[in-house]
């Protein structure tokens, strides 16, 4: 795809959501069964996705990690909004990876030091591109990545999240 094919078809979209702000505003949904032992099936659309303990939390690795999964979520959409930045602004891209690591202190899940937060304590996104491209071009692609990429602004933004729970 080039960059006038990604404006013809983004535009009637650009122009619906100017001209009628509340048709942008679309909820997405996930939905997990809670599986057998310490585990939850996920459909992603595409496969169900099988999470379970991390080996660092008595898990044996056989099932997915949720940690993991954050993780990816986050190089997916990097990777995507960076490929859609690059056609809209004509820098040319062969090929490279994404890459995310996030540091865990499992004593805070594990309930073993109240000190230890549970979460990540940091996250680290590294792109290595393949591409002619300048160091102000790509100065370019990093801020325009990171300013469209929706997981990475949720993360480093945060969000309200509400849980409830209720009786089948």
């Amino acid at each position: 795809m080039n960059s006038e094919e990604l404006r013809n078809l983004q535009s009637p979209l650009k122009d619906k959501y100017r001209d009628q702000p509340e048709s942008a505003t679309i909820t997405l949904r996930a939905e997990g069964k809670i599986g057998q032992g310490i585990s939850c099936k996920v459909e992603t659309g595409k496969a169900i996705v099988e999470a379970g303990l991390h080996p660092a939390t008595g898990g044996d690795g056989m099932l997915a990690c949720s940690g993991d999964m954050l993780l990816e979520a986050l190089v997916a959409c990097a990777g995507v909004t960076l490929r859609a930045v690059s056609t809209a602004v004509d820098i040319a891209i062969q090929g490279g990876t994404v890459r995310a690591e996030g540091d865990l202190d499992f004593r805070g899940t594990l309930g073993v030091s109240k000190e230890a937060s549970v979460g990540f304590k940091a996250i680290r996104l590294m792109f290595h591109l393949d591409t002619e491209a300048t160091a102000e071009q790509i100065q370019t692609l990093a801020k325009l990545t990171e300013r469209y990429c929706v997981v990475y602004q949720t993360l480093v933004k945060g969000v309200p999240v509400e849980s409830r729970f209720t009786k089948l």
